[in-house]
């Protein structure tokens, strides 16, 4: 059980509020995402494959049925948001807690909304605010990854849209990094 509040929203707004319109009935969730590439080596991202027994309902918001949903596909460094936590506090937590390094200087971050109908959830779509942010790995050796069984630099372009994440494969694409079909 995580201590933590994360920013996935269900919901309807106040009785009476006119002005405030509800959530979506799959409701919304704010998310931060870290995508890490090698100096010289554009087509390659830093993913990683989740180790079940980490703790990912604390660093990353992800129940076990969300972890079990991944499974063995990659999947960036990434987490919704804490409650009234800053899309900059975020994805300095992330690479702190996932990856344990400081990324440095990290650009972003570049913003996305995107909402689609997942198959479990027929009526509204789910709504997600993305928060992408980039970096540069200057070292040779990877990172260590508390949180992942894997952690590799993935030519995503030549890797299988399905061994990556559903929402991961999104982000990449609209950061605009090509992604195999």
């Amino acid at each position: 059980m995580t201590d933590r509040r994360f920013c996935r929203f269900h919901g309807a707004p106040p009785a009476g509020s006119s002005d405030t319109s509800p959530l979506p009935n799959d409701g919304m969730c704010l998310s931060a995402y870290l995508i890490v590439r090698p100096d010289g080596r554009d087509r390659e991202v830093l993913l990683g494959r989740l180790d079940p027994g980490a703790d990912w309902a604390r660093i990353g918001g992800l129940d076990a049925r969300r972890v079990a949903r991944i499974g063995r596909r990659w999947m960036l460094p990434s987490s919704q948001l804490l409650l009234f936590e800053s899309p900059d506090d975020a994805v300095h937590r992330i690479a702190d807690e996932q990856l344990g390094f400081s990324p440095g200087p990290v650009d972003g971050p570049r913003v996305f909304s995107e909402a689609y109908a997942r198959p479990e959830s027929p009526g509204d779509p789910h709504w997600d605010l993305q928060f992408v942010y980039t970096a540069r790995w200057r070292d040779g050796t990877l990172p260590r990854a508390p949180g992942f069984s894997e952690l590799a630099f993935v030519d995503v372009a030549a890797t299988p849209r399905d061994a990556i994440a559903r929402s991961q494969a999104d982000v990449l694409a609209l950061a605009g990094i090509e992604t195999a079909p």
